[in-house]
């Protein structure tokens, strides 16, 4: 069943993004020729007007092919005859509507919590004597951090939301000085030693709690704007580690490895209300990381075809087809041998136990 979930919401995510294209490329009067939910064979398939609607045997992808696409074409609404701001647009809709989606599914895991979240302290660890004395055994606090203090960064890295502190924080809970930076009554102040507690397996690593508020439209629309914030910044600090190999290979991941971490996800959560809060946060993290890869200027992608647009738009003038193609053709080829590796490594973590066990 878990695997079943997976798929769905895979396939969701894939078939949002290619109707994001479908629909921009229809309301600009381009040609559409198939547009596809699956890869691979066809089941199901029917005609409807110009367009070919398509259901194939392998969920993990999808497209929507537009007359013209790669190559000349004398049709008048073929995708490269057609205005260079509704090309540009059809190409943005695809990861735009990734977004929509992820954004959507914050909205409503949000609105699961029992209240909003802040980045702000609201108390610390202590002791409270039956005099009333109280006493901190929270590091951070004497350190310098105080109550309402709104963290700003740790270690350089921005925090927009608890994501963020959740995401640093198996690293800095261990017993060095952190460089914080917190607004205190308007005013930023920077903490250059600052320790935390360190606890142990079973027990929380940071030695302070934060504020939540409670859910009203206001709160919740500008708490899940600070989760999608937050999905952004963790996942261009994924991309940078890639840029620069700090990654190590088998981290790299692939569809095969997402539908996997979905079904685990599914089958860990002890009801039904955990499983789809989980499921929402898993779709939000995929949604915008899928429609960020495809804003990436590589050949082959959505972000490879619009830096053409946008070479196109300061010449003034379009980069032959075929040569664009021939670029296109290498990109996809170099995407199609790292998601060959992506895929080796998610098998052999199946089948090892791996980071998907």
């Amino acid at each position: 069943m878990g695997i079943v979930i997976a798929i769905v919401i895979f396939g969701l995510i894939v078939t949002v993004h290619e109707f994001g294209h479908f629909i921009c490329a229809k309301l600009s009067g381009i040609k559409v020729l198939e547009f596809s939910v699956g890869m691979g064979p066809k089941l199901l398939q029917k005609q409807k007007g110009e367009t070919k609607y398509s259901l194939r045997a392998l969920p993990l992808g999808g497209y929507c092919a537009m007359e013209g696409e790669d190559a000349a074409n004398s049709d008048p609404r073929s995708f490269r005859n057609a205005k260079l701001w509704k090309r540009m647009v059809v190409l943005a809709a695809g990861p735009f509507m990734n977004f929509v989606l992820g954004f959507i599914a914050i909205i409503i895991f949000v609105c699961m919590m029992d209240g909003v979240p802040t980045t702000t302290i609201d108390k610390f660890g202590m002791n409270v004597a039956d005099d009333g004395t109280v006493t901190y055994y929270s590091e951070s606090y004497e350190c310098g951090l105080r109550e309402n203090d709104k963290l700003i960064s740790i270690d350089g890295i921005r925090i927009y939301s608890m994501m963020d502190i959740n995401y640093i924080f198996p690293e800095a809970a261990a017993k060095k000085p952190h460089k914080v930076v917190v607004k205190r009554d308007g005013e930023r102040i920077k903490f250059d030693d600052v320790y935390f507690c360190v606890g142990d397996e079973t027990t929380e690593r940071r030695d302070f709690i934060l504020i939540y508020k409670d859910k009203n439209p206001l709160t919740v629309v500008k708490g899940s704007g600070d989760f999608f914030m937050s999905m952004t910044h963790i996942i261009g600090l994924s991309l940078k580690k890639m840029v620069t190999g700090n990654i190590e290979k088998e981290e790299i991941s692939g569809p095969v490895g997402a539908v996997s971490a979905i079904s685990t996800t599914a089958k860990q959560s002890e009801n039904i209300s955990e499983a789809i809060f989980n499921l929402l946060y898993m779709m939000a993290l995929i949604s915008i990381n899928v429609g960020i890869f495809n804003l990436l200027p590589i050949p082959g992608l959505d972000g490879g075809r619009l830096l053409f647009c946008l070479i196109e738009l300061v010449r003034r003038k379009p980069i032959k087809p075929e040569h664009e193609g021939y670029v296109h053709l290498a990109g996809m080829v170099l995407l199609f041998e790292i998601m060959i590796f992506a895929t080796y490594n998610d098998i052999v973590g199946l089948f090892t136990g791996g980071k998907n066990g």
